[in-house]
């Protein structure tokens, strides 16, 4: 396992608390008493088999979803029923799934979306071209190129997304998170659809996000080489429970975590030796 260089310490990093959160959809529970600390400027992964409820916690966490109990705090502030919008406000940035960038938009015009929650003018004052706006404008443009030229994209800011090779556009995506100068970044699957380069590419990227900037990322994935390679800390979850939290090696060689991925554990172990023993009797 590699290791990962620490990151340069940050007073301004808040540590993100998922306290005994519970998502009801109906008589569906998709999460049952989930709890876990991403603690501040570590790269914490969330994993889990297929159906585990990974993408229902993650949705809980940058306000999609309303937890039906429960809370989740960024350091002494209560976020668990914020808006994303709001969020963003907070310090919390998200890079989707499936990027949900717009194709025909220029990777700087989407980038530039990120900006916006930082902004203060209002439409009227932009749409007026007020000095200040025109000042304001000209000074987070130039921050979303720095972001993009930090990324690898630079040399694409006029190029449509939709022209861009899929590790790229999902780079845009990273971007767009990371205008909103989060504290806080939320990885929702990013290695997802990508090719054996681009996932050791993007695994070098966060590396550097984290490293440089000094900030927390929680990170939800499926590619448990990307995980173990690069995570501090990994929570588990199977059937919207928490079954094993903690550093990648000792998750890893969890019998929990083996049976939960492999569907063999300890009780198939036992069956197969009664079964053998019976056999030589």
């Amino acid at each position: 396992m590699t290791a990962v260089t620490q990151a340069p310490e940050r007073t301004d990093v808040p540590e993100l608390r998922v306290e005994h959160v519970t998502l009801r959809f109906g008589g569906l529970c998709a999460l049952d008493d989930v709890s876990f600390t991403v603690r501040p400027g570590s790269l914490h992964a969330l994993i889990g088999p297929n159906g585990a409820g990974k993408s229902s916690c993650f949705n809980v966490i940058s306000g999609v979803y309303r937890a039906s109990e429960g809370s989740v705090r960024l350091g002494d502030d209560e976020i668990t029923h914020l808006k994303p919008h709001k969020l963003a406000g907070r310090g919390v940035g998200r890079a989707f799934q499936n990027t949900a960038l717009s194709p025909g938009s220029t990777v700087l015009d989407n980038v530039m979306l990120g900006r916006y929650a930082l902004t203060s003018g209002g439409f009227i004052a932009a749409g007026l071209r007020m000095p200040w706006t025109t000042r304001a404008e000209r000074r987070h443009t130039l921050r979303a190129a720095e972001i993009c030229d930090f990324l690898g994209i630079g040399g694409v800011l006029h190029t449509p997304v939709g022209a861009l090779p899929y590790g790229e556009a999902k780079r845009v995506d990273i971007a767009r998170a990371l205008a909103v100068e989060p504290t806080l970044l939320l990885l929702d699957e990013p290695a997802a659809g990508m090719n054996a380069m681009e996932t050791a590419e993007l695994a070098a990227t966060i590396r550097e996000i984290r490293e440089e900037l000094g900030i927390s990322i929680l990170l939800v994935e499926h590619d448990m080489g990307l995980v173990m390679g690069i995570a501090d800390r990994v929570t588990v979850l199977d059937f919207g429970q928490c079954i094993a939290d903690g550093p990648p090696a000792q998750v890893q060689a969890d019998p929990n975590v083996v049976r939960a991925y492999l569907g063999t554990g300890s009780e198939d172990e036992a069956d197969g030796s009664e079964n053998a023993a019976e056999e030589n009797a």
